[in-house]
């Protein structure tokens, strides 16, 4: 008797379990639109950024790595964390890009990556404090 009621008991949780997660995926809807709770009307990242093929992703990673260090740092030099200044437009990422990095090999392009990383991440935590003030984080 013991051993039927074990028996039922791990079944229960056998089906409890595998049948929890498919009732939650019916629910999920994918999409390929982003939405985000904060500055909503950021600019979209340009084509020909959107376009790179994936052997190449080095080269987006790197205008979006200089996209994002350019901000943190504009943030923390103005002590303004405003929708505009957080999200400007792609110009001046795209301009480095193309003056600087543009003709450079893979490996020059990881490096420069590397460091506009470095440079984002040591702007981060003031422009973080800035900006949860602003109510923009």
């Amino acid at each position: 008797m013991r051993q039927a009621g074990c028996t039922l008991v791990v079944t229960a949780l056998v089906l409890g379990l595998t049948s929890a997660p498919g009732f939650a995926e019916r629910n999920l809807v994918p999409t390929l639109e982003r939405s985000f709770d904060v500055c909503p009307d950021r600019p979209a990242e340009p084509v020909w950024i959107q376009e790179i093929p994936q052997r190449q992703a080095y080269q987006r990673v790197l205008v979006q790595d200089i996209y994002r260090a350019q901000n943190l740092e504009r943030i923390v030099e103005i002590g303004n964390c405003d929708c505009a200044t957080r999200f400007p437009s792609w110009d001046a990422a795209e301009a480095v890009f193309r003056e600087l990095y543009a003709s450079d090999e893979r490996w020059e392009m990881l490096e420069a990556s590397d460091a506009y990383n470095r440079r984002a991440n040591a702007a981060r935590p003031a422009a973080k404090a800035i900006c949860e003030a602003a109510g923009n984080w």
